[in-house]
């Protein structure tokens, strides 16, 4: 493995990987749907004709890739209307995790699976909820992020931090996550992920409680209501 270069941080890394992924995704969709647009966390947007835009990141959690942590995954999302968050219809998405050996797909009003087995989050818990999330690559938004998840440890078993947002989304659709939240991630980072949790029985939304960092929020029915109640009030 070879680091090409920083982007907006020292912890904010991009391989050559990274780069020729992206680019044999982008190749591999131009031969196949060439009226298709595509919006890629390394080289941008391309406008369609079709009104289906492609939303790639070749590699989600590229640190983790970098430093030999298997916890990394290539997500690739199919969604109508613009590729806006806030507007798009999400119609399929896949979430590829080689190093473990699990590929997360799901189109919507199909259901999603990994590796031909059926998805279900986590129905309720009783118990404190096992919940994931990340922090932004520019250390000034630390302090905040760490204060969110004091906010909401009352209602958790444990936090994890994987790094690699689209993973955790997936792990969340699968039940072995019961929740996750986190602030500032762009469209790529969740694309994919938030349908696998839709269509595996779980609720999405996104909340702007800052304007440049709107906060994710996923889960079972349950643990969303009881993490968008946290999260949704003003510290």
């Amino acid at each position: 493995m070879r680091l090409a270069a920083t982007k907006s941080s020292l912890a904010d890394i991009v391989t050559e990987a990274d780069r020729e992924v992206e680019a044999l995704i982008r190749a591999r969709l131009r031969a196949a749907r060439a009226d298709d647009g595509f919006l890629g966390e390394e080289s941008g947007a391309e406008v369609g004709s079709s009104g289906i835009t492609w939303v790639v990141d070749p590699i989600d959690g590229t640190v983790n890739y970098a430093y030999g942590i298997p916890a990394y995954n290539v997500s690739i999302a199919a969604v109508r209307g613009e590729p806006d968050p806030a507007t798009w219809e999400a119609l399929a998405g896949a979430v590829n995790a080689p190093a473990l050996g699990e590929t997360f797909t799901a189109a919507r009003g199909h259901g999603a699976w990994v590796n031909g087995s059926r998805l279900a989050v986590t129905a309720e818990t009783p118990a404190g909820a096992l919940l994931a999330t990340g922090f932004g690559y520019d250390p000034a938004t630390h302090e905040g992020d760490i204060a969110t998840v004091a906010r909401v440890m009352p209602m958790a078993r444990d936090i994890r931090r994987m790094g690699a947002a689209a993973l955790d989304l997936a792990f969340v659709a699968d039940g072995r996550l019961d929740g996750y939240f986190e602030r500032g991630l762009r469209p790529w980072d969740f694309a994919a992920g938030a349908l696998l949790v839709e269509e595996a029985g779980g609720v999405v939304s996104r909340i702007d409680v800052d304007s440049l960092r709107p906060m994710l929020i996923a889960g079972g029915p349950d643990v969303h209501a009881r993490l968008l109640a946290i999260l949704d009030e003003k510290p």
